[in-house]
């Protein structure tokens, strides 16, 4: 099983403001101007809508999203229900969801951290790191192509 990284006391602050902003009707942009989505998965177990805010990363025409805190409850409900809703204002969409193996999300992790947003700071990994560390890495960040229903 992948570990999780504990979630800073000021992201989960961060994470009740922006859902709030974001119900209300107000489009945000996360760190290196990433738009923010409010991401709606099923919950695994209750099967009650559970929402929380992600920037939606955009690399050769797809969007992607990961998790700087590894397997964390949204990735075990994403996994699960394998679509979520996206809403961005005033804007639903719904959206399939399917993990990336492991050499393409190794790929997508090395841009992403490689890029300067301030998100990558999260990683424990550095910036010239081979594409092999890269792939153990994306073992413990998932990432996930979101593709129109």
């Amino acid at each position: 099983m992948a570990k999780t990284s504990p979630v800073p006391r000021f992201v989960r602050i961060a994470n009740i403001l922006t859902t709030t902003l974001t119900r209300v009707g107000i489009k945000l942009a996360g760190p290196g101007n990433a738009p923010m989505y409010l991401l709606t998965v099923r919950g695994r177990k209750s099967g009650l809508p559970r929402s929380t805010p992600i920037a939606i990363i955009e690399r050769d025409g797809k969007r992607y999203i990961l998790t700087p805190y590894g397997v964390v409850d949204w990735v075990r409900n994403l996994r699960a229900a394998g679509e979520a809703t996206l809403t961005r204002g005033r804007r639903t969409e719904t959206v399939n969801a399917r993990e990336v193996p492991t050499q393409e999300a190794a790929l997508i992790l090395r841009d992403f951290i490689q890029s300067g947003n301030p998100i990558a700071n999260f990683f424990q990994i550095p910036t010239d790191s081979s594409l092999e560390d890269f792939e153990r890495e994306a073992i413990i960040h998932p990432v996930f192509v979101l593709e129109r229903k």
